[in-house]
């Protein structure tokens, strides 16, 4: 799979224009955290691209870039949870899961 790095505000409002043509799924990770990067690990040893189309994958580092995640917060209505995981669709969010809830079955089965 490959990541697309989250690393600036700017780039949530692309994200929401880029959600009205794909599904854009974002992946909030602290670095400090095992259990999100226990996480992280399963979405990515499950990862099937065939079973989530054109589903484009955002990777935000919350360590480095926390004015990211608060900013998601205000632009999608959901609350901030580390890790976590927000599926984005036609500029809103459809779904998100955090800690041992996020699995790419269920990922897969809402995009």
């Amino acid at each position: 799979m490959n990541w697309n790095q989250l690393t600036t505000v700017e780039q949530l409002q692309a994200i929401k224009e880029e959600s009205f043509n794909q599904p854009v799924l974002i992946f909030k990770h602290s670095t400090r955290c095992s259990i999100s990067s226990t996480a992280l690990s399963r979405v990515e040893r499950n990862w099937k691209q065939e079973a989530v189309g054109e589903l484009k994958p955002y990777y935000l580092d919350l360590i480095a870039n926390r004015p990211i995640s608060n900013a998601i917060v205000e632009e999608f209505g959901v609350e901030h949870q580390s890790p976590q995981v927000i599926l984005i669709k036609d500029g809103a969010s459809v779904y998100d899961a955090s800690h041992f809830d996020i699995r790419f079955e269920e990922i897969a089965e809402t995009v």
